[in-house]
């Protein structure tokens, strides 16, 4: 009845979802799938073609917005009657976006049509935890109304509270369940511990390359944001000393393990130093550590040395359970995870404590270590698929961390000197997302350097365009 052939080579667009989609719309356009036939259902369909519940679920509820299938409880799917919501036309038709720091930070996340996101921030929806998703949704579907029907606690749920607690603990912090707060992720996290230590005209530091988020969410702030830069090894501590010395900021923001965009994770000697410096100059140390689930060795965590008296910490589970999860956590001392939790409730209210519940059945359910493990495994040969590709083509690669998610790497060709922002622009044009370096820069300079997520950056057609476009 579906004309589908799952291809499931690694980074090559479309997704299979994309692909399913396509194959369904085929066969109404051919009148194979007529107004008022039923699919097969998601699990069925999916135990046919050898694709997951995810991919069928994701395919199916993407046809039913576009006004193709209609959707009844207990009655599955069904091809919609002519007298449905007007189609929108084929959604595979695309054109590209404008570049824009707008489009970065709210439209990218609803735009499906870019075919090769290289310059995203998330694993694939196949190298998701699934079955640990399933699991728990199921958990939840038991769960009785009345639990889950009010207001969380302003803390979040008491018992992920306490898996947190202990985990971190075995990691060598000393936490007290009355330390840990719940968020709705770590941006969340971050923008709670903004509004909650500092005001509009302070001074921080941030590492350069930052996070772009978090860049946007200091100038949203009114901060003045003084940049350092970011060493292989962690931060250039004699530029921290003399911007601690001169600027005198409030805080240091830092990614520890990972870092976002380079890849990077700081050796111990670092890590004192950053502390001593902190230290010295009565700096508040924000740590953003929400890939550390994802690196292969032991990177320092600057909370766990500091003992809890100057360095607030950040995690979450978007990395690695489901970017739409949005579920982190802010470790500080007692006194101010209370007022941070003020300003949560102030700002929003509590966080949605099914989510929590999710996530902390997907931890304790016992697959969670091996799905850990595994998609360490599967960045590492990521790490090498790309690292060859880039050294093919001229690359300079900034460290190779051989874990997570990123590498960052200079463009090579002419574009070393013009910068990769008209790079960008131009591989939207075929269908690529690149994430220039201008997005981590405190003063959104042009550089030649580019954030490459490797779980995307295989595709034969991304490095095509490097050569065609002479960055390569």
């Amino acid at each position: 009845m579906i004309d589908f052939q799952p291809n499931r080579a690694r980074g090559l667009a479309p997704t299979l979802v994309e692909q399913l989609v396509a194959a369904i719309l085929r066969a109404i356009e051919e009148q194979t799938l007529r107004p008022g036939m039923s699919l097969p259902s998601v699990r069925d369909f999916a135990r046919q073609y050898g694709v997951s519940t995810f991919t069928v679920a994701s395919a199916y509820s993407r046809l039913v917005s576009l006004g193709w299938l209609a959707a009844r409880p207990g009655a599955g799917y069904r091809v919609a009657h002519p007298d449905a919501p007007a189609r929108r036309g084929e959604p595979l038709s695309w054109e590209p976006p404008r570049l824009n720091a707008g489009w970065l930070l709210s439209d990218i996340f609803a735009d499906h049509s870019i075919p090769i996101k290289s310059g995203c921030g998330w694993l694939p929806g196949e190298w998701l935890n699934e079955e640990g998703l399933h699991v728990a949704l199921r958990h939840m579907g038991r769960v009785p109304a009345m639990r889950i029907a009010n207001y969380g606690h302003p803390y979040g749920y008491a018992p992920l509270r306490e898996t947190i607690a202990a985990s971190l603990s075995a990691q060598g912090m000393e936490v007290d369940v009355s330390q840990v707060l719940l968020t709705q992720g770590v941006t969340h996290g971050l923008d709670m511990v903004i509004r909650t230590l500092l005001r509009p005209g302070d001074t921080v530091v941030v590492e350069q390359p930052a996070y772009a988020n978090l860049l946007q969410m200091l100038r949203l702030a009114g901060l003045r944001v003084v940049p350092v830069p970011r060493t292989v090894e962690g931060l250039d501590c004699d530029a921290l000393e003399r911007v601690a010395a001169q600027h005198r900021p409030s805080a240091l923001f830092i990614n520890t393990a990972l870092q976002n965009p380079s890849g990077a994770s700081i050796s111990m000697a670092n890590a004192f130093r950053i502390l001593q410096v902190a230290e010295r100059h009565g700096l508040w140390v924000i740590e953003d550590d929400i890939s550390r689930e994802l690196a292969p060795g032991v990177t320092p965590i600057l909370a766990a040395l500091d003992g809890g008296r100057r360095v607030v910490y950040l995690g979450g589970y978007s990395k690695v359970i489901s970017p739409s999860v949005r579920v982190g956590y802010v470790v500080a001392h007692r006194d101010l995870t209370r007022d941070i939790a003020r300003t949560k409730m102030a700002v929003g209210l509590t966080s949605p404590e099914i989510m929590e519940r999710i996530v902390h059945q997907v931890i304790r359910e016992g697959r969670y270590r091996a799905h850990i493990a595994r998609t360490r495994e599967r960045l590492a040969e990521a790490h090498a698929g790309v690292a060859r590709l880039m050294g093919e083509h001229g690359f300079e690669i900034y460290g190779r961390p051989q874990g997570g998610l990123f590498l960052w790497a200079k463009v090579a060709g002419s574009w070393r000197e013009r910068g990769a922002n008209g790079l960008a622009e131009l591989a939207l044009k075929d269908g690529i997302w690149l994430a220039p370096g201008s997005y981590f820069e405190a003063d959104e300079a042009d550089t030649p350097w580019v954030r490459f997520n490797v779980a995307y950056s295989e595709a034969p057609a991304l490095w095509r365009f490097m050569r065609n476009a002479g960055a390569a």
